[in-house]
């Protein structure tokens, strides 16, 4: 029977070395293969159509924001003259009614003067008829 033989440190080494340019070997040779260039060209290709594709949306979308800001804006300057056409209407109609309620308010004093004068009237003629005596 054959007994065990351990590499030492110079083999393992060697053997290491050995595995790591078989590696790098089958890399290169896997980055040099015609067909990895060609998909390469392609993913690039892919990419630079979705980035232009990804403009062209952006590009869209800043004009639909700017028109519907602008909409935005017209709407809001309609709303802004009519809130100061109905505050305007609010105002002449706040002053009717007070010269309505002022003119009221005369009349209502006028009124309640008449019926005083008239009661006071009375009074005087109703002293004068008991000085009279009849």
């Amino acid at each position: 029977m054959s007994q065990f033989r351990s590499p030492d440190a110079f083999e393992r080494r060697n053997n290491a070395a050995a595995v790591k340019k078989a590696m790098l070997e089958k890399f290169r040779a896997a980055t040099q293969a015609p067909e990895l260039e060609s998909k390469r060209q392609e993913r690039l290709a892919i990419a630079q159509a979705r980035a232009e594709r990804q403009t062209q949306r952006d590009a869209e979308r800043e004009a639909a924001r700017k028109v519907r800001e602008a909409e935005e804006a017209r709407l809001a300057a309609i709303e802004a003259e009519r809130q100061a056409k109905l505050q305007k209407e609010a105002e002449e109609l706040a002053a009717l009614e007070a010269a309505d309620k002022a003119a009221a308010n005369e009349v209502l004093l006028a009124e309640q003067k008449a019926k005083r004068d008239a009661r006071y009237a009375a009074r005087k003629a109703a002293k004068k008829n008991k000085k009279r005596g009849y």
